[in-house]
């Protein structure tokens, strides 16, 4: 009998905001009939990238089972949550083409790539590919860039500057690890702004990593999917920032989630005080779901800096109850200051629930 060949499992990284969920949505929904399963790793208690992706069913997508990490950093609990799932997915290897794991915007991608050296792991499944998913507009006006320019302006437009450090290494590594890189939100900027991003996150690559635009996440699967790297072979050759051997952790403490649930809200009003919050508070990212009055339809939220989006995925189902909930990614961030502006987006006809 012939040996089985290997799951090849694709590990998706970025920043915060960068547009992972949003590429994972689009391989999912042209998987070419491949049998996918998903392991996501979320910061916070909400499962926003899981929900969304288990949502895509209802655009034809393909996906088998979504698993949630909800830790925050996958590498920090690989035996603990990982594992088991890994163990779980291998069990039922011969009904899976291919795994995709979504790292959490915080997370180091070297540690995770570094456990398929696991006996068990290594001997069914191998990383495919280190994918790097880049936000292009933050990345062109050299929000992560050693120059001497551009954290100077960063400087002038945000006083927090002290959180840049960690956020930049945090960064450099996931660039470091990556065997191809996407710049993502490629439609929010010109030419000229595309091509200064992609300069600045060459300086971190090596030549034989390539890297591709995006728009809304939309590119070949072909590109992304069968690349063959064994990335776990070469990962302990690659630089980084953080030294994170067996039983040490770096610090993801620094860092707050919050959860706000609400009533439904009026969007512009809501998306007013978001807007407003992140010029108070160090604000990194803000996503989720609200209800709007009236609208039969769930929208998601999304927010990176002072840019925010929305859109209607899916028909509120007859079993929920519409209501608002979203997660914000930060530093030193006061809840019940940050609740009572988010408050001032209720319509003045609906009381608010003591339980949300």
């Amino acid at each position: 009998m012939p040996e089985q060949a290997k799951i090849p499992a694709t590990v998706v990284t970025g920043f915060l905001g960068s547009g992972k969920t949003t590429l994972l949505r689009h391989i999912l929904t042209h998987a070419g009939g491949r049998r996918i399963a998903v392991i996501v790793n979320e910061f916070g208690e909400l499962g926003i990238d899981g929900e969304l992706l288990r949502g895509c069913e209802e655009d034809g997508c393909a996906c088998g089972e979504v698993y949630e990490l909800a830790n925050g950093c996958v590498c920090c609990t690989v035996q603990a949550e990982f594992y088991p799932v890994m163990k779980t997915l291998l069990a039922r290897r011969a009904d899976i083409d291919h795994i995709l794991i979504e790292t959490s915007g915080l997370a180091l991608p070297k540690p995770l790539v570094q456990a398929f050296h696991w006996p068990e792991i290594k001997n069914a499944c191998t990383v495919d590919a280190v994918i790097a998913v880049v936000d292009t507009p933050a990345v062109a006006e050299g929000r992560f860039a050693e120059n001497p320019d551009a954290v100077d302006a960063q400087r002038r437009l945000d006083p927090n500057l002290e959180h840049e450090s960690p956020l930049h290494e945090l960064f450099e590594d996931q660039l470091l690890a990556a065997d191809l890189v996407i710049l993502g939100k490629t439609d929010l900027v010109n030419e000229a702004a595309r091509a200064r991003a992609e300069a600045l996150v060459r300086q971190e690559l090596p030549p034989e990593v390539k890297v591709v635009a995006a728009t809304h996440g939309r590119i070949d699967p072909a590109l992304l999917l069968g690349l063959h790297s064994a990335a776990e072979e070469v990962i302990h050759l690659r630089p980084g920032h953080h030294a994170h051997g067996e039983g040490e952790e770096h610090d993801h403490e620094a860092f707050d989630s919050l959860v706000m649930r609400l009533p439904p809200l009026d969007r512009e009003r809501l998306f007013a005080c978001l807007r407003a919050l992140v010029s108070e508070y160090a604000i990194f990212r803000v996503k989720g779901f609200a209800a709007l009055p009236g609208k039969p339809m769930r929208l998601v939220v999304q927010g990176v800096g002072t840019r925010f989006d929305g859109y209607f995925d899916r028909r509120w189902r007859a079993h929920e109850t519409p209501r608002t909930e979203l997660v914000l990614i930060g530093q030193d961030l006061p809840a019940d200051a940050i609740r009572r502006a988010l408050e001032a987006a209720v319509p003045e006809d609906l009381s608010l629930s003591p339980d949300l």
